[in-house]
């Protein structure tokens, strides 16, 4: 057999077993072992022509609703799937039980409600993204004991309310998005397991209070944001263990005052590391601590402009860096 024919059928047999194949509507990149299938006609999942040497599979923008354990075994190599902006509805408690080696999971953007018991505990995920879907109840039921996994997001559903137990089987977490749900109050030790914890999103809820004790094992937080809650008040030693913390995110809440030494355990703030801004702030004789603690640290402030005086109506719309000991009645 000469060269040209034995490379003729190399290429056929690499073909007819499936190496080269690539489902219709789909590319296929062979050096990266990877496929996507995006923005295409699709109404069924392509496990059909799948090489099954992917190990990174991406599908979005298609009319899917369905994908099963069957499905996913077409490529048992798989690392990372990527399901953006389908219409998936359902998931199987054994989804992933065809692919071991599965560290990657994002179905950002679909329509999930209700998920089963062990749907996320047959593969070593170390994310997993459930953005944008319509889920009520986070369940510590869809996850194994000691879950591998270090990046939550559960941003953009419908949640009301945090069960602890989930955060019982989330040891190594160190990124958790909640943001952009309607929680109203996290229990007092919720966070207690999370003592890797680096990350910590709960902007865009309706949190009115926040427990004293929440942030006492998250010594290793570096990022906290907490913008556009209802927040009228802060413990005063909330943040106390938070040495690390290096971006912290109070704007668009209902802070009118501080409590004395709340932000002193910061020393770690980056510069504009720390926004303020869109409170209705009373710059009374209460506003002491807060004052001069702006005085001290301007270049830890993001938009130090719109820290702005709501009241009493002489200050009203005045910068609260801006104003003087006397305006304050701080002579004292």
């Amino acid at each position: 057999m000469n060269a040209r024919c034995a490379l003729a059928f190399f290429w056929l047999a690499c073909f007819c077993h499936g190496t080269l194949s690539c489902p219709a509507l789909c590319k296929c990149y062979s050096r990266r072992a990877e496929v996507v299938c995006n923005e295409v006609p699709l109404t069924e999942y392509p496990s059909e022509g799948l090489p099954k040497n992917t190990t990174m599979l991406t599908i979005q923008f298609t009319n899917i609703t369905n994908i099963s354990e069957q499905h996913l075994r077409a490529t048992p190599l798989l690392k990372g799937l990527h399901l953006y902006n389908n219409h998936l509805q359902h998931l199987s408690s054994k989804l992933l039980r065809g692919v071991p080696h599965l560290n990657t999971l994002d179905l950002t953007g679909n329509k999930l409600t209700d998920l089963p018991a062990d749907v996320f505990s047959h593969a070593p995920l170390h994310t997993l993204v459930l953005k944008n879907n319509l889920i009520e109840n986070a369940d510590a039921e869809w996850l194994p004991d000691n879950s591998s996994i270090t990046w939550l997001d559960l941003s953009g559903n419908r949640l009301r309310k945090f069960r602890n137990a989930l955060f019982l089987k989330l040891p190594h977490l160190e990124n958790l998005d909640l943001s952009d749900n309607s929680l109203e109050g996290i229990s007092a030790n919720a966070l207690d397991p999370l003592t890797k914890l680096e990350r910590l999103n709960l902007q865009d809820n309706k949190l009115h209070t926040l427990d004293a004790s929440l942030l006492q094992s998250t010594r290793n937080l570096t990022y906290l944001f907490l913008s556009r809650n209802k927040l009228s008040a802060i413990p005063p030693h909330l943040f106390q263990q938070l040495s690390q913390l290096r971006v912290l995110s109070l704007d668009d809440n209902q802070l009118s005052h501080i409590p004395p030494s709340l932000l002193d355990p910061l020393n770690s703030l980056d510069d504009e590391g720390l926004d303020l801004s869109a409170n209705p702030w009373l710059c009374d004789g209460k506003m002491k601590y807060l004052w001069r603690w702006l005085q001290k640290n301007k270049t830890k402030l993001f938009l130090p402009e719109y820290i702005v005086c709501a009241g009493p109506q002489s200050l009203s719309g005045r910068s609260v860096m801006s104003l003087t000991e006397s305006e304050l009645n701080l002579q004292s």
